[in-house]
Formats: structure tokens, sequence, C-alpha cells
């Protein structure tokens, strides 16, 4: 069904005249089988890109652990649209994940982090965030069966927590998606 006068919040033009049923049962059929998670201990105001980023890259679903409440306006609508999951303690993540078949992927600047760059990122994940400041919980920590860190070359210690989703969610994309279509059509290898 199209809406008369097209949807003016925050869709591309294809869905502009589509009723929001229909915009996410369209990216339902095409959502990418990583998921994305971020600890909300402090109530961090970086929820709402890490939902829009994840939106934008066709995320399975955006899980918050912690509290519940989040500043939603740094998602910009895209929240109606994306599957957003609740978890009240990183081990129901982690619980989650396991029943999923979800390998847990740290991203953080911690020692023994392997850059971003240099990994071949799981196709079926949860790419794990911490919170704006302490990073990944200890719990997180030891959950993650990798953790990756984002190559920096400034003078700042790290980078803002919803600008890291973006980047590791596109690397997924670069791996799993990109890297599809340098093949010809119908063609499953990957070009290498």
């Amino acid at each position: 069904m199209l809406l008369a006068e097209g949807d003016r919040r925050n869709v591309v033009d294809r869905y502009r005249y589509w009723h929001h049923d229909a915009i996410v049962a369209d990216l339902d059929r095409r959502r990418h089988p990583f998921h994305v998670a971020i600890e909300n201990w402090e109530h961090d105001l970086n929820i709402g890109t890490v939902v829009r980023n994840a939106n934008a890259f066709l995320a399975a679903e955006v899980h918050i652990v912690g509290q519940k409440r989040w500043n939603r306006r740094g998602a910009m609508v895209t929240d109606r649209y994306q599957h957003i999951r609740h978890h009240r303690a990183i081990e129901d993540l982690m619980a989650f994940a396991e029943g999923s078949s979800l390998e847990v992927v740290g991203v953080d600047n911690l020692p023994g982090s392997v850059p971003i760059e240099s990994v071949d990122l799981p196709e079926r994940c949860v790419l794990v965030f911490g919170q704006e400041g302490p990073g990944l919980s200890e719990q997180a920590r030891e959950a993650a069966s990798l953790t990756c860190s984002i190559t920096q070359f400034g003078s700042t210690r790290s980078i803002n927590a919803g600008v890291a989703s973006g980047i590791a969610m596109h690397a997924w994309i670069r791996r799993h998606v990109v890297a599809r279509r340098l093949v010809p059509d119908g063609d499953e290898r990957r070009a290498d």
C-alpha cells in the first residue's frame, strides 16, 4: 500500500510512499546475518547513532545491554525500522549469541586486540561495543572470542562508540557483501 502524501521520515526515496510495515517486511527479507550490541550501564548517548548505523548497514538486530532507556534522537527515526532487543545483563546477550550460533566479537582498543582491517570477521556474529568512556565491561571482554581495534593515527586515545560502530559494520559489509559483488552474478565464490 502506498501513502497518499509520501513518507517524510528518514527513509530513502524507494520507500517514500510505503507503509511502515511494508518497509520493515522488505528490510527483513534482505537483512544481513550480523548483529550489533552496545552496553548501556550509564545511559550512553551513542546508542541512537549505533541504531542508525545498524539500519544503514542492514544489521539483523541491535542489542542493548543494561539500562532499557536510551536517547532515540540520534537514531533519526531509524529505530522504527530496526529490530532492537534489550538484555538486562551481558550474560543474557551471551546466551542469545550462543543459542543463535553467533560468534561474539568485541570492538575496543584494548591491549591484545587485533586491528579490524586485518581480521576476517565472521559472517554470523554479534559486534559488541562498550559504554563510551570505560569501553567493554570485563564480562564482555571475557565472553568475546575475538576483540578488534580500529587503527588510529592521531593523538586521541579512542574514537566515539557511535563512530566505531559504523567503521566496524562497514568492515563487515566490505568482507561479506562488497566482496561477493566483485564476482559474476550467480557465482557464490568471493573475490578474496
